[in-house]
């Protein structure tokens, strides 16, 4: 006696769903659409994420800075949370550079990891973003004797 051998088929139905493993259960796409999210934003998230860090004096280049102070003099305009930084954006992934000013007196590379981290972590958990890369600049260390002397008010 022959052993008979039957094959049958089956067909399984997946809907394919692509998610970050950056941020678990965030899908920017989906069966039923797709979320782009803009550079400006992880920029804007990636700044505000930054200067939560102790030890962070400042976000952005000399210029960039410079820029910031003559708009927040101007009536109806904010320096902007973005500068000094730059966000390379794709469908799935972003990668961030960022140029800081640090305080005299703490270590850079922990106000670096912290910032990288904290960077990363907004990024993931508001974007859905999996960051491949956080590069961090430090241009220059705020000395305390740098403050600028307040201005004289101008209505007594």
């Amino acid at each position: 006696m022959t052993p008979s051998t039957s094959t049958s088929a089956t067909t399984v139905t997946t809907t394919p769903v692509t998610q970050t493993s950056g941020a678990p259960g965030s899908e920017l796409v989906s069966s039923q659409g797709r979320t782009s999210i803009a550079d400006a934003v992880v920029q804007k998230v990636a700044g505000v994420a930054a200067r939560e860090i102790s030890g962070v004096y400042a976000v952005g280049g000399g210029s960039a800075r410079a820029l910031g102070a003559i708009k927040d003099r101007m009536p109806g305009t904010a320096s902007s949370a973005s500068s000094g930084i730059t966000a390379e954006v794709g469908e799935r992934q972003a990668a961030i550079d960022l140029v800081l000013v640090v305080e005299y007196g703490v270590s850079i590379v922990d106000v670096a990891q912290a910032v990288r981290r904290n960077v990363i972590s907004s990024i993931e958990g508001m974007t859905g973003l999996e960051v491949t890369e956080v590069n961090v600049n430090v241009n220059d260390v705020h000395l305390p004797s740098e403050e600028p002397d307040p201005e004289p008010a101008r209505v007594q």
